[in-house]
C-alpha cells in the first residue's frame, strides 16, 4: 500500500466507514425497516446492536472514567508482549540466520512450536503465572515472537551474495556486517511483521482476560456479555480496535523514520 495517502482517498474512507455506519443503523432499528431476517423487529438489534447505543455507551465508559484502569491494564498487557515478543524474536532470528548449525538443529522444534494453535496454552500459563498481567503477556510474547522470528530470519538470509562479497572485500568485519548489512536488510521484513503484531498482541491479552482476569478490557466485555449487553460488548470491541488502530499508526511513523532510505509508495525515480 502507498505510504502516503491522498486527501481524496482519505475522504472517501471516512465516506465509506459513515455508510457502514448507516447501514448498521438502518438495519438494526426496530422502526425503519420491516423484519426481513427475524420475525421480530427487535431482533436484529438484540443480535447486532445499534450503532447509536454503542456509541453512546463507550461515551459513558469515557465520561465517567469506568474504562480507564481496565483499559490501561489491556493496553500495558499488550506492550509488554509486543515490545518482548519482539525483541525475541529479533534476537533468535538473527541468531539463527546466521548459525546454520544451531538452525539445522532447532529447524523441527521452532516449526512444531509455530504450529502449536498458541491460544490453547492460555490455561497453562493461567496455573504457571496466575491470573494476573504476567499470564496475559506470556501469552501475547507467544503469538508475536514467531511472526517477528520468522520474518527477520527470512530477511537476513535474503541479503544479497554480491554485496556481502563486497563489504567483506572492503575489509568489514562480522560486526560491521551486522549492523550495516544484516540488520538493514531485515528491518523492512521485521516492519512488516510488526504491523501484524500489533493485532496478536491486543489478541493475546484480551483471550488471556477473558478466559480468567478481574480486570482489562477482555474482563469487561466477558461479563457485558454474560447479562446478554450486546451493545457494550460492542462498544469494547470498538475501543480495543480503535487502540489496536492507533498502536499500528505508531509503527507505521517509526518505519517512516528508520527506514528513510526506502522509496515511498507513488515515487518514481528521476532519470
Amino acid at each position: 500500500m502507498p505510504a502516503r495517502i491522498s486527501n481524496s482517498l482519505r475522504w472517501w474512507q471516512i465516506g465509506l466507514f459513515a455508510a457502514l455506519l448507516v447501514v448498521w443503523h438502518v438495519a438494526t432499528s426496530p422502526t425503519l425497516l420491516p423484519p426481513i431476517y427475524f420475525d421480530n423487529p427487535d431482533k436484529a438489534a438484540f443480535f447486532f446492536g445499534e450503532p447509536l447505543k454503542v456509541f453512546e455507551r463507550i461515551w459513558i465508559w469515557f465520561s465517567s472514567g469506568f474504562i480507564y484502569p481496565h483499559l490501561w491494564v489491556t493496553l500495558l498487557e499488550t506492550l509488554m508482549a509486543f515490545l518482548v515478543g519482539t525483541v525475541l524474536g529479533l534476537a533468535m532470528g538473527l541468531w539463527l540466520a546466521l548459525s546454520p548449525t544451531a538452525s539445522a538443529l532447532l529447524d523441527p522444534y521452532i516449526k512444531a512450536l509455530n504450529s502449536m494453535p498458541r491460544v490453547i496454552l492460555a490455561p497453562i500459563f493461567g496455573v504457571w503465572f496466575g491470573l494476573g498481567m504476567a499470564s496475559k503477556v506470556a501469552l501475547g510474547v507467544t503469538l508475536v515472537f514467531f511472526i517477528v522470528f520468522f520474518n527477520v530470519y527470512q530477511g537476513v538470509r535474503e541479503v544479497s551474495h554480491t554485496v556481502l562479497a563486497n563489504a567483506r572485500i572492503l575489509g568489514a568485519s562480522e560486526r560491521q556486517l551486522l549492523r550495516h548489512v544484516y540488520v538493514p536488510s531485515a528491518m523492512s521484513w521485521v516492519f512488516a511483521s510488526l504491523h501484524n503484531s500489533v493485532g496478536l498482541a491486543f489478541v493475546g491479552a484480551v483471550v488471556g482476560e477473558y478466559l480468567g482476569s478481574a480486570e482489562g478490557v477482555g474482563y469487561v466485555i466477558l461479563q457485558v456479555e454474560g447479562t446478554f449487553h450486546i451493545n457494550s460488548v460492542f462498544a469494547g470491541i470498538l475501543v480495543l480496535t480503535a487502540f489496536a488502530l492507533a498502536l499500528d499508526w505508531a509503527v507505521t511513523l517509526a518505519e517512516r523514520r528508520l527506514l528513510v532510505w526506502q522509496p515511498r509508495g507513488g515515487e518514481t525515480e528521476k532519470i
